[in-house]
Formats: structure tokens, C-alpha cells, sequence
């Protein structure tokens, strides 16, 4: 099937990613992918409350529809389905495939319904797209652009040029104000490098123990120092219920000599992460924030897992080659055991990487310590 609307009628398509943050996040490159073509889709999302927010800032989206979950009750799931209806939608793409969500598609009538071909739920969608991703042979964004490329072709669009990092470009624009803001609310340095260390896993993740972020942060900073670079300043960010960790953290870094803050708190998930765009890079477990940064084309440093459903690979970033860094357990450890990660290999690639950044970079303003 092609879109059979007159050409001047862009197809509307719904889009479901209705999981975790760094889920949706890796969803990004296929909502560009999908808004780039010729005649550019009208794109919803169904997404949950929690992610929302930031759905609202994404610029490849035009509507977001909220989904009450598979714990919802029947009226809500009635609602649902009479907006589904409502939509007149030409297409569903389901980037991760539960059940509940195919039969949604189904019974609202969408005439091309694309998914991956897992399990049973497949048999609500008529294009299935066999990927096996617990192999874990690309990264899920790239098994998102693939679904996104399936789409395309299913509604007989014309591709797009593709669309290359930052996939929230709004976001990276924001560098300097949110650095302006940073700056006032702890009076940092400019021309220090700021490094934002998210020490929680939101539940998602393993990741690595406060004692051996503690231990990572101060080999960084002596390395920067011996290399002839100012003490970089760290900045401990957290989600809810996070902040005891992150503070503790602070106080451990500031005993070691080093210069950290807790970063103040932010009205709501989408100005959290519009805050992350002030960062020169951002270290963490591969959880939300981590992703969040990866799609502003921030340096992104991650701890990961080595079993075959979360490699590095799997879920690496989607910023450019050159601005992520990724270390995991090694062959012969156990998969999820992160002390058996060498942290004095991983901070030596670190500071290496970030030093070409002290380097490179001059002063981007005037704190309000400095003269203008």
C-alpha cells in the first residue's frame, strides 16, 4: 500500500515508544528519519506521562498522544482506542512491540501497521520487519531507522537526506543559556570544563558503585592536571529519589580535593534535560540522561553491562563516532559485574578525549565574576 491522500495531504503516522526515557530517546534518529521525507509525515507519538515532556520538545513530532499504560482502566482504554479512531492515521509504526498496542492499532482501523516481528504480537501488524535485536548485532537506534526506512517505503514516500547528530538541535542551541544559568546558581568557572556525573541508574541499569565513580573523577582530574589543564568542575545531577546519592557523591569529591556540586534541581523532566546541554560531557550508566545527552551531541562517557541485550553496541548513543566513549566488564568477568571494569584504562581514554577539548576551546562567556 501507498499513501493514496492527494500530495499536498502529508500521510499521518502514529509512532509508539512507550517505555523508558533512554528508550525513547534512542527513537530520535528514526523520527528524523521519518520527518524527512518526501511529503514529510504528520507524526504523533504515543508515549507515557514520564516521557511526555520531552516528547513535546522533540522536533520531529507534531502531536503527542498520552498512553495510560497496560495497567489503565477500561474507560481510559476506550478513550485511547476513540482517539486512535479519530486520528484517521495512515500508518502505525510500533518501535518496540507489546500486545496491548497491536490490537490498539488493529481495532482503530490503521491501514499499514509496522512492527518488529517478536513474539505473537506480530500478528496484528501486516509489515513485519525481522531484526532479532537480542542479538544485539547494531545499535537500537539503528534498528529504529530501520523500522522508520520500512515505514517510508510501506507508504511509498521518498526518503529524506539523512539527518546527521544533533537529533535535538534545539536543545544543543541552548549551550550558552543554560551555561549563563549554571554559572550564576554555583558561580563556576567558565573556562574550566564542566563534566556532569549522573551517579543513578533510575532502576534501569547496573552501573558503577558510587566508590568507583569517586575513583574514576579524581584519576580524570589528576590526569587533566598532569597534562597541564585546569581542574575540571563536576557536576553531580540526579533523578527523582537520586538526589541523597548525588550529594554524598558531591562530598566524597570535594574530600578528595576536587571541585563538585550538586546541580540545583529543574521544574520537570524537560528542563532537567535542557540543563544537560551545558555540560563538555556527560558520565553515566546507560540510563536516561545519558541518551539525553547523546542526542544534543554531547561527549557521552558510559558504563556498561557486556551481556548480549545491553552491549555498548545496543545501546550506544546516537551523537557523532568521535564524542562517545563506552566501557563494560571484559571478556572472562561476569557480564554485569562493573568492578570488573579498569577504571584506570577508562579514565586515561577519558581524559585523553577531553583534553583535546580543554585544548580547543576558548571561553564561551563572561560569569558574573568575570568583566564582560
Amino acid at each position: 500500500m501507498t499513501h493514496s491522500l492527494d500530495s499536498d495531504t502529508p500521510p499521518r503516522l502514529l509512532v509508539v515508544r512507550n517505555d523508558k526515557l533512554g528508550d525513547f530517546m534512542l527513537a530520535w534518529p528514526a523520527l528524523a528519519t521519518l520527518k524527512a521525507a518526501s511529503p514529510a509525515p504528520h507524526i504523533s507519538v504515543l508515549v507515557p506521562s514520564y516521557t511526555a515532556p520531552l516528547a513535546r520538545q522533540c522536533p520531529w513530532i507534531d502531536e503527542v498522544v498520552l498512553d495510560p499504560g497496560d495497567a489503565a482502566p477500561r474507560n481510559e482504554q476506550r478513550q485511547l482506542l476513540r482517539h486512535l479512531r479519530a486520528g484517521a492515521f495512515d500508518a502505525l509504526l510500533t518501535l518496540f512491540s507489546t500486545p496491548r498496542i497491536g490490537w490498539l492499532g488493529w481495532r482503530a482501523g490503521i491501514p499499514v501497521r509496522v512492527a518488529p516481528a517478536t513474539k505473537w504480537a506480530q500478528l496484528f501488524y501486516n509489515r513485519r520487519i525481522a531484526q532479532r535485536r537480542s542479538r544485539s548485532a547494531k545499535p537500537e537506534y539503528a534498528y529504529n531507522r530501520d523500522l522508520a526506512d520500512a515505514t517510508i517505503d510501506a507508504l511509498g514516500l521518498t526518503p529524506g537526506k539523512a539527518v546527521m547528530p544533533p537529533f535535538w538541535p534545539e536543545g544543543a542551541a541552548r549551550r550558552d543559556i543554560e551555561r549563563r544559568r549554571l554559572s550564576e546558581e554555583l558561580a563556576l568557572d567558565g573556562d574550566r570544563l564542566w563534566l556532569f556525573l549522573h551517579p543513578g541508574s533510575g532502576g534501569s541499569a547496573v552501573n558503577l558503585s558510587p566508590e568507583a565513580y569517586a575513583e574514576f573523577a579524581a584519576d580524570i582530574d589528576r590526569r587533566l592536571i598532569a597534562a597541564g589543564h585546569p581542574a575540571p568542575t563536576w557536576v553531580l545531577t540526579a533523578g527523582p529519589g537520586e538526589e541523597a546519592c548525588a550529594d554524598a557523591l558531591a562530598q566524597t569529591l570535594r574530600r578528595q580535593g576536587l571541585t563538585a556540586h550538586r546541580q540545583p534541581a529543574r521544574a520537570g523532566l524537560a528542563a532537567f534535560a535542557r540543563s544537560l546541554a551545558a555540560a563538555d560531557a556527560v558520565i553515566a550508566g546507560s540510563t536516561g540522561p545519558l541518551h539525553v545527552a547523546g542526542c544534543l551531541d554531547l561527549i557521552t562517557v558510559g558504563f556498561y553491562p557486556s551481556h548480549r541485550s545491553a552491549t555498548p553496541l545496543r545501546w550506544q548513543t546516537c551523537n557523532a563516532e568521535d564524542r562517545r566513549l563506552a566501557f563494560h566488564p571484559p571478556e572472562g568477568a561476569d557480564t554485569i559485574d562493573m568492578s570488573a571494569i579498569d577504571l584506570g584504562a577508562a579514565a586515561k581514554a577519558t581524559a585523553e578525549r577531553l583534553a583535546t577539548v580543554a585544548t580547543t576551546t576558548a571561553p564561551r562567556f563572561a560569569t558574573r565574576h568575570e568583566t564582560p
